[in-house]
């Protein structure tokens, strides 16, 4: 019998994977309607994706830190948050490519 290897407390990768894909899905269905609405046309692909790919990390993250302080694992909580900021910052740096530079006010305002 194979053993699941086990991340973050009790959590299985299993487990932390169906919950990334839990906030996945959450996030870009919730992307593609408020946008669709606030705008008028759908919203780009990319950025659905951006905020798909954005809210499984976090839910994943988050997830895993509650499981963490169940557990009384106060480093583990740590690290899964640390996890899911470098996760949402990466995806955020990769799916956004920078726009135009702001644009400096002179000293006349």
């Amino acid at each position: 019998m194979k053993r699941k290897r086990r991340l973050a407390g009790t959590l299985t990768v299993p487990e932390l994977s169906a919950t990334f894909t839990r906030g996945m899905v959450a996030a870009a269905l919730l992307t593609a309607v408020q946008e669709r609405w606030t705008a008028g046309s759908p919203p780009p692909a990319r950025k659905i994706l951006r905020y798909a790919l954005q809210g499984g990390a976090a839910l994943a993250a988050g997830t895993a830190a509650a499981e963490a302080v169940r557990t009384r694992n106060p480093a583990g909580a740590v690290l899964a948050v640390a996890a899911g900021v470098a996760g949402v910052v990466a995806i955020e740096h990769l799916l956004n490519p920078a726009e135009s530079p702001a644009q400096e006010e002179n000293s006349l305002g």
